[in-house]
């Protein structure tokens, strides 16, 4: 038999659009002889639907769409995901279910039995757990189905939760020769090696091969970069899809002496790109899919300073976007450095990005002038830096207001975690694109970048070696108040996403003193984060939904 894997980008909440990319890639499969075609978890609805499940209008849209879906069927068998509704009139009014539908309608319907809730994921708020189902059959091969966590049980980046089922050992029980899995599977840094990895172990416990679907595309802060793959009962990879890409592959099963093999139609073996390379796709895709399953423009707006931060999103803005829909404004004041207006005019020139130049130091001085009274025989310190910051954003929030381009924020994450940055400045925007990738990750990607990506200086190079500064007071460097990024973004990386102490973190790295103020930046900026712009999240433990930390409290204080 042969089965076709469809790696779809959905649109939370566009059930009419979703189903009838379902159907269009379903027609298509049909047409071509394919006996079996599946689709991601919650495909009809986009994930995360979030509290849209609690509408019952919305629900009743699902059911309908889901019935003439499984009305089109014919002699190839549809699976796709959908919640559906608990009749048991006890526990959560829904089900997180995988949907098999063949010759017009219904034939089986699997639970979701394992519902993750932790980091970014909430699926107990609305999901009754499901008991487990019985394989299915179909050409003579009985099929498990999974759906996401139920495959991921205990083998997840970081261990928030040890169950005490496997899903997927169940249906090898139950008589299952192959096991599908049913995901949305947000990516992260290392998502892609960690995935295969599961997979395999799975795979050489169970003996069985795999046929694993992955959402592809963007919803608000996830990424979703598809790694769609069926993989044999060795753990051999058959067939892989591309990152970050909506299509699919097709199979053919073959059932001899009871065992299940498998051959790809077409081989697809992607090459998985390095680091640097997957976090520019995942963040282009984030602002691509941001913007066109939102009701902005389409076009994009930034402050280009000159430094590393702006000049990044500058190129993923581009990317993302085409060049003719990215603005870019710089801003110059006293404290600008004289290379800041000139490397911006030069990388948007290199771009193709419409570049623009407004001065901030009138506005600047005409604040002064109106608090003089009151900051008379006061210090210049950080009223004063930050009032600049605060000029610009209201430059580039009307900007964005008269012409109806997104501001897109710059600010990265160490600058985040530490608070160095400026609520109603420099803290603006729409969406922010860089809070979940740390200082020393922006340098390497821009370097990759110019070596790599374009084989030329795109961004320049002055960008990249100059020492970083916010440019607010005379000679003005980050280093005057941060330790180095490599330092600083050690001790982040441990604290925010390894969740480790203050002393495991010290018996690492050392310097007791730095570890200490770092972490008590972190903690003590929490309000501010609390009020930023969503950002792109490409990190297992972002700033967002995915970190819940009080503003009040007094664990920071601790000795």
């Amino acid at each position: 038999m042969k089965i076709r894997l469809v790696q779809l980008n959905p649109v939370v909440g566009d059930i009419a659009g979703n189903a009838e990319k379902i159907l269009t890639f379903y027609t298509q499969a049909a047409g071509d002889g394919v006996d079996l075609v599946i689709f991601p978890e919650l495909s009809i609805c986009g994930y995360p639907p979030m509290d849209l499940l609690e509408r019952k209008d919305f629900i009743s849209s699902i059911e309908k769409y889901v019935g003439s879906l499984a009305s089109q069927t014919g002699e190839t068998a549809l699976m796709i995901g959908a919640p559906v509704r608990n009749p048991e009139g006890k526990g959560r009014p829904l089900f997180n279910a995988a949907i098999l539908a063949k010759n017009g309608k219904v034939m089986h319907i699997t639970h979701k039995i394992l519902l993750p809730t932790y980091d970014v994921f909430d699926e107990f708020r609305y999901f009754e757990p499901g008991d487990g189902s019985e394989p299915f059959e179909l050409y003579g091969i009985r099929f498990g189905v999974t759906i996401c966590e139920d495959i991921w049980n205990n083998e997840n980046e970081v261990i928030y939760h040890v169950y005490d089922r496997s899903p997927a050992a169940d249906q090898k029980k139950a008589g299952a020769e192959v096991l599908i899995n049913i995901s949305a599977s947000p990516f992260t840094r290392k998502k892609p090696e960690l995935r295969a990895q599961m997979l395999r172990n799975h795979a050489a416990e169970l003996d069985l091969p795999i046929v694993y679907v992955n959402q592809a595309g963007a919803n608000t802060e996830l990424i979703f970069d598809g790694d769609s793959m069926y993989m044999d009962g060795n753990g051999k990879i058959i067939s892989r899809m591309p990152l970050f890409e909506e299509g699919y592959i097709d199979i053919e099963l073959q059932k001899e002496n009871g065992i299940v093999e498998a051959t790809a139609s077409e081989p697809i073996q992607a090459d998985i790109p390095g680091k640097e390379e997957r976090l520019f796709k995942a963040l282009v895709l984030g602002l691509k899919d941001y913007l066109k399953k939102t009701s902005f423009s389409g076009k994009a707006l930034l402050g280009l300073s000159g430094g590393i931060d702006s000049a990044l999103v500058a190129v993923i803005a581009a990317e993302a976007l085409g060049p003719e829909n990215v603005m870019a404004v710089t801003m110059p004041s006293e404290f600008s450095s004289a290379g800041s207006v000139s490397d911006s005019e030069k990388l948007a020139a290199n771009l193709g990005i419409n570049f623009e130049e407004i001065a901030v130091s009138p506005l600047y001085d005409g604040f002064l002038k109106q608090l003089q009274p009151l900051f008379e025989n006061t210090e210049f310190g950080v009223a004063e830096e930050n009032i600049q910051s605060r000029s610009r954003g209201v430059l580039l929030m009307a900007i964005s207001n008269k012409f109806g381009h997104i501001l897109l924020n710059t600010g990265n994450k160490s600058e985040m975690a530490v608070g160095y940055c400026t609520l109603y400045g420099d803290m603006a925007g729409g969406l922010s694109v860089l809070s979940d990738v740390y200082k020393t990750e922006v340098y390497a990607i821009c370097r990759w970048l110019n070596e790599s990506y374009y084989g030329k200086e795109v961004i320049p190079n002055d960008i990249i070696t100059k020492p970083p500064s916010a440019e607010l007071r005379p000679d003005q460097k980050d280093s005057d108040s941060l330790p180095d990024y490599d330092l600083l973004d050690s001790i982040l990386l441990r604290y925010i996403e390894r969740q480790m102490s203050r002393d495991e973190i010290v018996e690492e790295l050392g310097n007791d003193d730095v570890v200490k103020r770092v972490l008590r930046l972190v903690d003590l900026n929490e309000y501010k984060r609390r009020q930023a712009a969503p950002g792109l999240r490409v990190s297992s433990k972002a700033f967002g939904s995915g970190r819940r930390l009080p503003i009040v409290q007094q664990w920071t204080n601790q000795p």
